[in-house]
């Protein structure tokens, strides 16, 4: 039996937590350390990253219900997040917390779950490959959007 948790209306199951929560915590992670790559040489190539991993984490926490409520507080997560994750960064030696960093969080997570949201063949886009592993794997449940 699988086990799920409520969504208005919906089930989502307790594993479909696992793709944000581990995405969380490998920025936790990355943020724990001294800068991985230096872009020293592209300027605002870091705020680039910032925007595309945040708006992964939004489109994951995004995924786990339906409706704008649900889409608004991905948002919010997504945002309240970055700023823990810069709060954080200030405390690790060679890094430090940049409003500019976590402007970008929000913004990757405002503009790539607005999309997803609001988009059924952005959504199907970015939904196919979950599909193709679906096949592979056997499983052949359509994946639920929005």
């Amino acid at each position: 039996m699988k086990a799920t948790v409520p969504t208005h209306g919906a089930t989502v199951s307790r594993t479909a937590w696992i793709w944000p929560v581990a995405l969380a915590a490998i920025i936790f992670v990355s943020s724990s350390r001294s800068p991985l790559v230096d872009v020293g040489g592209i300027p605002g190539l870091d705020k680039v990253v910032h925007f595309a991993v945040y708006g992964l984490l939004g489109v994951l926490l995004c995924r786990l219900g339906r409706g704008v409520r649900v889409t608004a507080v991905a948002i919010l997560l997504a945002s309240a997040y970055g700023a823990s994750d810069e709060w954080h960064q200030s405390f690790v030696p060679s890094r430090s917390a940049e409003v500019a960093d976590w402007f970008a969080d929000t913004l990757g997570a405002t503009v790539v779950v607005g999309g997803y949201a609001g988009s059924a063949w952005l959504r199907h886009g970015m939904e196919t490959p979950a599909r193709i592993w679906r096949r592979i794997l056997g499983r052949t449940e359509p994946a639920a959007s929005p």
